[in-house]
């Protein structure tokens, strides 16, 4: 089978495309033949070994794949033969076969599309964890996305919709915002040409916004937080800007608010009976059509080092995925 592989740390470029042997799995462990495979941003740490997973090398970078179940390993008891699946392995994705322990996989509704599958639980699942779970957020409350054009960030977009709240999108170009407002936010913000703290504030009438959904970092975090609201829940996702900002932790104690911390791998880990009733009730929603990932470009699988750079460089809407 074909396979992308990282043999040694570093940029997209650096990664190789060759023939391996076909998987075998092992107790507990399915064989995933992939149909599509999406492309996320730590994607492009991991392959740097600038992430919190540290798999062995050589090892394929992609975390994230639907396909049909093409074997099962002893005492496997959940998953037969030619089962539809989502899989989250964390990495190994960017392969016609992906390896995954049974508690990995999630059974993908008959008449979903592939690529929309492999696009849509781990974004889609982060933001449902993080305004459902973190923020609990409200009916009429106000939920500013950061970076809301990506595909997590266009994710909160939609799943702060579903939940009754007003949301306000910031990006960096008007086509992004556009594709914002298309997509349920009812006010945007050019972080780009507005300042983001003073939009905000006129935005609310002062009062500021009541959760701040941030997987960009860098210097657009301290302004989001000086924006919130009195009792305010500031989730942090990730660093896409690249920088880890150092927050000054007196506007916490000015604002009554609470920075809150969002791994969904780590809820996946942590809490099995709580996680499984969340991806149960997002899977309900896809499902239903009531969220839809956007995706912008597939690429085939020869073509994982140049959609890497395309999400490392933040030139994304929506998702990318690839197509074995």
């Amino acid at each position: 089978m074909k396979a992308v592989l990282c043999r040694q740390y570093g940029p997209p470029q650096s990664l190789a495309y060759e023939d391996v042997p076909s998987l075998v799995p092992g107790p507990g462990q399915v064989v995933v033949t992939a149909h599509a495979c999406s492309v996320n941003f730590p994607d492009t740490l991991i392959i740097e070994n600038r992430y919190q997973l540290k798999p062995a090398l050589p090892f394929s970078p992609g975390a994230e794949v639907a396909g049909v179940v093409r074997a099962t390993g002893e005492g496997v008891s959940a998953w037969q033969v030619g089962d539809r699946v989502i899989a989250v392995p964390g990495y190994g994705g960017y392969a016609e076969e992906v390896l995954a322990r049974e508690d990995e996989l999630f059974r993908l509704p008959a008449g979903l599309d592939f690529a929309e599958a492999a696009a849509f639980l781990v974004t889609y699942a982060t933001s449902y964890y993080a305004l459902k779970e973190r923020a609990n957020l409200q009916p009429g409350e106000t939920l500013l996305v950061l970076g809301a054009a990506g595909g997590t960030g266009l994710s909160a977009v939609e799943i702060g919709k579903q939940l009754g709240a007003r949301v306000i999108a910031a990006a960096s170009s008007e086509d992004k915002l556009r594709l914002c407002r298309q997509h349920g936010a009812d006010d945007t913000i050019n972080y780009a040409s507005e300042d983001l703290r003073e939009r905000l504030r006129a935005l609310t009438g002062g009062l500021g916004v009541d959760v701040v959904y941030d997987p960009v970092g860098g210097s657009y975090s301290e302004q989001a937080l000086r924006g919130i609201a009195w009792r305010g829940r500031f989730l942090v996702i990730g660093f896409t800007a690249g920088e880890i900002p150092r927050i000054p932790l007196n506007l916490t104690l000015l604002k009554g608010c609470s920075i809150v911390g969002v791994w969904w791998g780590g809820f996946l880990r942590n809490e099995r009976a709580n996680s499984a009733a969340c991806t149960q009730a997002l899977m309900e929603w896809f499902r239903a059509g009531r969220v839809r990932p956007h995706i912008s470009a597939r690429y085939p699988l020869s073509q994982a080092a140049e959609a890497l750079v395309q999400v490392a460089q933040r030139r994304v809407v929506g998702k990318v995925v690839l197509v074995p």
